[in-house]
């Protein structure tokens, strides 16, 4: 193959990656054999002196989002890339520079005037981008407003915390690679409540434009948190010179593992903003507007042991056991294959397959090739914590293939319900986290809520787990027999009964005792058979009272009930009103609170001085309670249709308060 050859091989893999990379489909590649063809191709360019069309050396990869299409009013240019401190040095001039994350998500930016939101854009090709503005409200960090009245334009990065990336491959049947892949797909939604359900974060980098002279990088970022913002984190290096870069970078790379969204590098940035903007437009660079450093990555040869099937939620995940390697200062054994589509693109195969593995951005141990492939894969036909027979499905957006139960009634599909369980709203086990939770199912240890509380049994085995050690198994313990006294409306809400939040449970109790309820739910015939008296409630009605009744008139939930009360020590507080200073009244409460906590313990005083609290304004509603009473919100506009009375939170607590 001739070097032009190989260059136009090279140019289309990379832009195929790219192209999958950056509009949420399966990744084609990994982040580390992306940019050793990029560094490969760019080598050759410099060798033969020549640029082919469409390679990605010279032009901004792009999103391919759907809708309308918004030319950028500064163009949104990538930065070069290096590795080596010595290029950040001799970048930086000897001029104050700041050292800030190179998040790995998607760039978006944000356009107000007159003080509220008026776009909100993908970075596209870096000119031209995909207007989101109508999601904008899903996507927290973009504000709808500021305190500023004229022309801003911010730039951001719009990311996945890796807490909500695991929680969202656990409860869906999608699975996403990585973090930066589920940020990029869920742009491409069109329901704004499932987007809003993603959790994404949109993290502010830079200020592009203001009309005020704010010439000091540092200086805008203040500016940015003063209007509400939470900007990158930054640190200024006054002298940089090579020791003082390399004690940053040393520094940084530390705190990588404790960052809970996904990074791939560095970035640095003159202070003076003004010099910045004298560089030249260079390929898709602008040579002066900031420096991005990459890690290099320590890869590690390994053998493959076994492939381990981990059951979470409705998937069934391969995990790469192998033989223990060092790694970043670390040892390492074992790596998610994510799915069995990434299984097939790497060529996994069976028990002594040669691999080569990495710890991605210096966190997440990853399979990045196979050297030596050694039989072939064997995908179960059982599931492993069930036994029931599994099934492989294929994604139609993604074209990802996936493992699943066929088991409804798998314990691995209950996760999040046992997750609900221990939580502090439930019945508060502390120590016991949900990837705790998932590897217990998949020993065959919890199937059930009692087997929580039976833990102990396993002890033994438990101390010798990765990660665990006699003293946090001891730990564990303290937790499980201190969880052991638990209040009756704490446990009620832990059973997840559909329908039954932590409302719902409170009216039950107030009405009646657990022992009561399970009682009325349990007993057939009378005036009021199958718990109809329970609908009677203020609050329940029939819908929640039928919830709550078929949930303990099903023969499996009333056993597991009753295995778990003998694990149990329940406690009844009284929820009678302890004063009448609300007596009678309804409220709605929207918007931030500012005096309590949060809008719950708001809520709470109401119901202990006798009002109610509803979700929505109706002719019922005595009292809307907003601070932020020129809000054109729903329930400010329907509060003043029915002229229910709007007061801030000050006006609530002269009114109805004895302070």
């Amino acid at each position: 193959m001739t070097k032009t050859e190989e260059m136009k091989a090279l140019i289309e893999q990379l832009n195929k990656a790219s192209d999958a990379y950056y509009n949420g489909r399966e990744e084609l590649m990994t982040n580390y054999e992306w940019d050793a063809l990029f560094d490969r191709l760019t080598r050759l360019e410099q060798e033969t002196g020549t640029v082919l069309e469409g390679s990605p050396t010279h032009h901004v990869s792009a999103d391919t989002l759907t809708g309308q299409k918004e030319a950028h009013e500064y163009p949104a240019l990538s930065l070069a890339k290096t590795k080596k401190p010595e290029d950040l040095v001799k970048w930086a001039e000897m001029k104050p520079i700041w050292l800030s994350w190179k998040l790995d998500g998607l760039t978006l930016v944000a356009t107000y005037d007159n003080g509220r939101l008026t776009k909100l854009v993908t970075r596209g090709d870096g000119h031209i981008g995909t207007n989101i503005t109508h999601l904008a409200s899903a996507i927290s960090g973009v504000l709808p407003k500021i305190d500023y009245k004229n022309h801003t334009v911010i730039r951001g990065e719009c990311v996945i915390s890796y807490h909500d990336f695991e929680q969202f491959n656990m409860e869906s049947d999608e699975e996403y690679a990585n973090p930066r892949n589920l940020a990029s797909g869920s742009l491409t939604l069109k329901d704004i409540d499932e987007v809003r359900q993603r959790h994404l974060q949109w993290i502010p980098f830079t200020l592009v434009h203001c009309d005020d002279d704010i010439h000091s990088w540092g200086q805008r970022m203040d500016w940015l948190k003063h209007l509400g913002f939470r900007p990158v984190e930054h640190e200024l290096i006054e002298q940089p010179s090579l020791e003082h870069v390399e004690d940053a970078i040393n520094r940084w790379t530390k705190k990588v593992e404790t960052m809970p969204y996904p990074v791939d590098g560095l970035v640095i940035a003159y202070d003076d903003n003004d010099y910045a903007q004298t560089g030249s437009v260079t390929g898709h660079h602008a040579t002066r507007a900031g420096y991005a450093f990459k890690w290099a990555d320590e890869s590690a040869l390994t053998e493959l042991d076994h492939i381990e099937w981990s059951c979470a939620a409705s998937t069934i995940s391969p995990v790469a056991v192998f033989r223990p390697v060092q790694l970043e200062g670390t040892t390492v054994k074992r790596a998610s294959l994510c799915n069995i589509s990434e299984c097939e693109r790497l060529g996994i195969g069976d028990k002594g397959t040669k691999l080569e593995v990495i710890k991605a951005n210096k966190i997440i141990p990853k399979v990045i090739s196979v050297r030596e492939k050694v039989g072939e894969l064997q995908i179960p036909g059982q599931c492993p914590v069930c036994g029931h027979p599994t099934l492989v499905t294929t994604s139609a957006a993604s074209g990802t293939r996936t493992l699943h139960c066929t088991n409804p009634n798998c314990a691995a599909k209950k996760l999040k319900k046992f997750a609900r369980f221990v939580s502090k709203e439930g019945v508060n086990v502390d120590g016991i986290s949900e990837q705790t939770l998932a590897r217990f199912i998949n020993l065959g240890w919890v199937t059930r809520y009692g087997d929580i509380f039976r833990l102990g049994d396993h002890a033994q085995q438990m101390a010798h787990l990765d990660g665990f050690g006699a003293k946090s198994v001891s730990n564990l313990m303290a937790s499980l027999d201190k969880a052991r006294n638990v209040e009756a409306r704490q446990l009620l809400y832990a059973l997840c009964i559909p329908l039954c939040g932590k409302d719902v449970c409170q009216r039950l109790l107030s009405a009646y005792s657990l022992q009561a309820l399970v009682d009325i739910a349990t007993t057939d015939g009378g005036l009021f058979g199958r718990g109809e008296q329970l609908a009677m409630i203020p609050g329940i009605g029939p819908e929640k009272s039928a919830s709550f009744t078929a949930w303990f008139r099903n023969a499996d939930n009333k056993h597991d009930f009753d295995d778990l009360m003998e694990q149990l020590h329940v406690t009844e507080s009284s929820t009678a009103p302890t004063g009448n200073r609300c007596q009678g009244l309804t409220f709605v409460i929207t918007g931030d609170v500012h005096h309590y906590k949060n809008r719950a313990e708001l809520k709470a005083y109401i119901e202990s001085q006798g009002g109610k609290v509803t979700g929505s304004v109706s002719k019922s509603t005595s009292f809307l309670i907003n601070n932020d009473n020129t809000s054109t919100s729903g329930k400010n506009k329907k509060a003043h249709e029915l002229n229910t009375p709007i007061i801030t939170e000050d006006e609530f607590i002269s009114k109805f308060t004895e302070g």
